[in-house]
């Protein structure tokens, strides 16, 4: 199988849940390539849309949360989205690459890439497969307008919200969002902590804002370091992903209490030697934490698809609300001394979202291209419809 992954850096998760796919792909034997595709326009372009979302959703969550209130308000209206028309322009540069290249299927872990496959679709032009992958647990706006061959989505729980988006079922594949396969790889954690220099007497809580540092982790970070004078036995580890802003500044204050850590490939690791996690909620870092099967406390969304993100994990049981507050340090700490209700939320992670979903989808890409059955676009996702939202 040839595959051409299209992806884009608004957030690391879309990224992740590709590299992800490539992986797996090239254990199978598949050769697969892994791009943004405003790169075959410009570098420059490609590098302004990430920037823009990424400052956008730091410095200015309200402003995000508006714009994500804006396209649910234009989602309603007969018309197809400006996001859809802005997308045109690519069409000639993507018609060019696909056909100085061969690829058997388009798979596609963002928005964008999605409107510009549709658009090429309905243009009457010849374009391989196309399997779009939805990176957070619900439909996010103007998915629906987009014409792909199979939507891998991130649980059946979720499925619904696509389905009554417009998005025929027998497309819709509830398989889960795909991450690295380092997070689901067992791990003796006393072995683990003593590589990591972790102590193995102590607790620990992990923080972190995903891959761009965004919420308000310094103030938190403070909270619970004012409440760690009750309880010496706690330490605390906080990634910056990203944000070097971010890293300064916490650095400089709470480097000698906490452990402060920039951007960094082990993940898997941090959250493996950890006791409790404290992120914002994000799809892709969400589904992280639920793979590894780690006690998941979220910090208030970035307003938008992470609120739906945030109330799928906590009506599933497989996380809690975190107040960024002196109240919420204090439950964090209170969960931490709860063994029980963290082996009930790990084993509600374990319940309702799927390890192998790299797996699954790249088997859903195999029968996309070989099996003639789908053609006829009944292939069965087999999900069961369930009103979550």
């Amino acid at each position: 199988m040839e595959a051409l992954i299209l992806s884009c850096g608004t957030g690391g998760g879309h990224n992740s849940a590709a590299k992800a796919m490539m992986e797996e792909l090239g254990r199978r034997n598949h050769h697969a390539v892994m791009m943004n595709p405003y790169t075959l326009h410009s570098d420059r372009l490609a590098g302004r849309i990430d920037e823009t979302y990424i400052t956008t959703a730091r410095r200015a969550p309200r402003a995000f949360g508006a714009l994500y209130r804006a396209g649910e308000w234009y989602r309603k209206l007969p018309f197809r989205s400006p996001v859809y028309y802005a997308n045109r322009g690519m069409i000639p540069s993507m018609e060019k690459y696909l056909e100085e290249n061969h690829f058997d299927i388009v798979i596609m872990s963002h928005l964008f890439p999605a409107e510009i496959m549709t658009n090429m679709r309905r243009r009457g032009m010849e374009i391989p497969k196309t399997l779009y992958i939805a990176t957070d647990y619900c439909c996010i706006p103007f998915t629906e307008e987009t014409e792909c061959d199979a939507y891998a989505v991130p649980a059946a729980e979720a499925a619904y919200d696509f389905s009554r988006r417009g998005i025929p079922e027998e497309r819709i594949y509830p398989y889960g969002i795909p991450v690295d396969a380092g997070f689901g790889q067992e791990e003796n954690r006393e072995g683990l902590r003593r590589r990591m220099g972790l102590a193995a007497d102590k607790k620990y809580i992990l923080i972190a804002g995903g891959s761009i540092g965004a919420g308000q982790i310094e103030k938190l970070l403070g909270l619970l370091l004012a409440r760690r004078e009750e309880d010496r036995e706690v330490g605390l580890i906080v990634v910056c992903g990203n944000n070097q802003e971010l890293y300064g500044k916490l650095e400089n204050r709470f480097g000698e209490q906490a452990m402060v850590i920039g951007h960094t490939e082990r993940m898997a690791d941090y959250l493996k030697a950890s006791d409790l996690y404290i992120t914002k909620p994000g799809g892709l870092s969400s589904t992280e934490a639920a793979v590894c099967g780690i006690p998941l406390l979220h910090m208030p969304p970035i307003p938008g698809c992470e609120t739906f993100n945030a109330r799928f994990f906590q009506e599933h049981g497989m996380s809690r609300a975190c107040e960024v507050t002196e109240r919420g340090a204090e439950a964090a700490f209170e969960l931490l001394r709860q063994e029980r209700v963290c082996a009930e939320m790990v084993e509600c992670q374990r319940r309702h979202i799927s390890k192998n979903a790299a797996g699954r989808i790249c088997e859903l890409a195999e029968r996309l291209i070989w099996d003639s059955s789908l053609d006829s676009r009944k292939a069965g996702g087999r999900w069961k419809c369930a009103k979550v939202f």
